[in-house]
């Protein structure tokens, strides 16, 4: 089976330390399946605040069972638009995402829900006619 592009997700890291989406004002949120190639393109406008590495926001998938940090999710956003090819991770469940630099007074409220729905399996006919 030919394997399809990476689904484009976009996300607005907002000067005012709240993620956006387009759509879901108030409480945005991501679906995926458990593995799924995603797009990720994130527009970062700059908060008050700001890392010496000129990092404006963080965005960091922590993962539901201990809030660890998934690897390969952990990135950081400079001004303008950064584009990232990923995977979900393949357990399901709730993830979290948040803002890794100090944005602004706001930051601790600059994050957002990751879902992780499990991958439906197809059967394939050989293996039903067992």
């Amino acid at each position: 089976m030919p394997q399809q592009a990476p689904r484009l997700i976009e996300v607005l890291a907002d000067h005012d330390s709240r993620y956006k989406m387009q759509g879901l004002i108030s409480k945005p949120s991501i679906t995926v399946t458990a593995n799924e190639r995603v797009h990720l393109r994130i527009t970062a406008i700059r908060a008050k605040n700001r890392n010496r590495d000129g990092s404006i926001h963080g965005f960091s998938l922590l993962r539901p069972k201990d809030h660890k940090p998934v690897p390969g999710w952990e990135l950081l956003l400079k001004p303008g638009i950064q584009e990232f090819d990923l995977t979900a991770p393949e357990e399901p469940g709730e993830y979290l995402i948040v803002c890794t630099v100090i944005c602004s007074e706001a930051h601790d409220g600059m994050n957002m829900k990751f879902v992780v729905e499990p991958e439906i399996k197809i059967l394939q006919e050989s293996a039903v006619e067992k």
